[in-house]
Parts: C-alpha cells; sequence; structure tokens
C-alpha cells in the first residue's frame, strides 16, 4: 500500500535536493575560490617580481655606466694634469736649454792649461750639474750625428754634399735637440748630406 504524501511533502523533497546541490557548490566554490585567487595572487607575486628584476638590472646597468664614466672621467684628468705639468716644466726647461747650449759651445773651446784650464773645470762641473737636473726631470738629448734625417725629431738648416755620408744622412748637429717624455721638447738642428 501506497501512502499518499500531502502535497507539500512533495514539495519538501525537491527543496532539500536543492538544499544539498545548492550547499555541495557552495562548498566547491569555497574551495576553487581561494585556490583561484592564490593562483591570481601568484601570478601577482611573478609579474611584481619580474619588474623588480628589470628594475634591479636597470639600476645595476646605470650604477655600472656612471661608476665606469667616473673611472674614465679620472683617467682623463689625470692625464691632463700630467699634460699640464709636462707642458709647464717643458716651457721652464726649454729655457735652459740656451744656457746649456752656451755651456756647451765655451767647453768645446775651453784652455787646457794655466788659470783658464781651472776655470774651464769649475764650468764643467757646472755644465754637468745643469745636464743632471735636466736628465731628471725626464729630458733626454736626441742622438742625431749619422742617425738618417727625420723631420720629427731633426731641422735641417742646410743640405750639403758629402762623399763621407750617405744622401739623408746628418753630418753634423749644430744645436742639440731634446726630448721630454715621448714629446718634443726642442728638435736637433742639423746638417744634412744630400
Amino acid at each position: 500500500m501506497m501512502v499518499k504524501k500531502p502535497i507539500g511533502e512533495k514539495a519538501e523533497q525537491p527543496n532539500l535536493a536543492e538544499e544539498l546541490q545548492d550547499e555541495h557548490l557552495e562548498q566547491v566554490e569555497a574551495e576553487i575560490v581561494p585556490v583561484v585567487g592564490e593562483k591570481d595572487q601568484l601570478q601577482a607575486l611573478q609579474d611584481e617580481l619580474a619588474d623588480t628584476r628589470l628594475k634591479a638590472e636597470e639600476y645595476l646597468d646605470g650604477w655600472q655606466r656612471a661608476r665606469a664614466e667616473l673611472a674614465n672621467y679620472r683617467k682623463r684628468v689625470e692625464r691632463e694634469q700630467a699634460m699640464a705639468n709636462q707642458m709647464a716644466a717643458g716651457s721652464i726647461i726649454r729655457r735652459y736649454l740656451d744656457v746649456m747650449d752656451d755651456l756647451d759651445r765655451a767647453l768645446k773651446n775651453r784652455p787646457n792649461e794655466g788659470d783658464g784650464a781651472a776655470w774651464a773645470q769649475g764650468i764643467d762641473l757646472i755644465y754637468r750639474k745643469l745636464n743632471t737636473i735636466i736628465e731628471n726631470e725626464g729630458v733626454i738629448a736626441i742622438q742625431a750625428e749619422g742617425q738618417s734625417f727625420d723631420p720629427n725629431f731633426h731641422e735641417a738648416i742646410s743640405l750639403e754634399e758629402s762623399s763621407s755620408h750617405e744622401s739623408g744622412q746628418v753630418i753634423e748637429v749644430l744645436k742639440r735637440g731634446y726630448l721630454l717624455g715621448d714629446r718634443v721638447l726642442r728638435p736637433a738642428q742639423v746638417r744634412v748630406a744630400r
């Protein structure tokens, strides 16, 4: 026998199923929403990390460039200061080279006997002392006699016929030339063979 249920009860059964279904959906949503939220949060953190790495690389690159520019600036300033010091020293030393030339000419014709010989020895001592001072400043005499003429280091005063020299060879040095470092302080004045 079948008992008939009132109409109200039939209405309750679908409600119970719907409630269970709704409850199950809520439970699934509760589990899914945090996972989806965690995935979104994870993606946001990964994006933020990528942006931070890009900025860090950009800052590192900028820092390295600034550091290299500073090193280059320091080197340039040191080179400029060295050049300025060398030019200042060169202009002062150039004035004393004429005195050295005069002493050199005086010693070529020095007397070997009498009172003049003692005087010549004093002049020779002064000449050597001045030469040492100039050499200590980094000044080097240009070796020219017997060398091939080089317009970078020599200034030709005359071209002459010479049977004992090849064409373009320096016959005689009239005035010594000098280098200060790698720069010509004064070219050597020379006579050159044709």
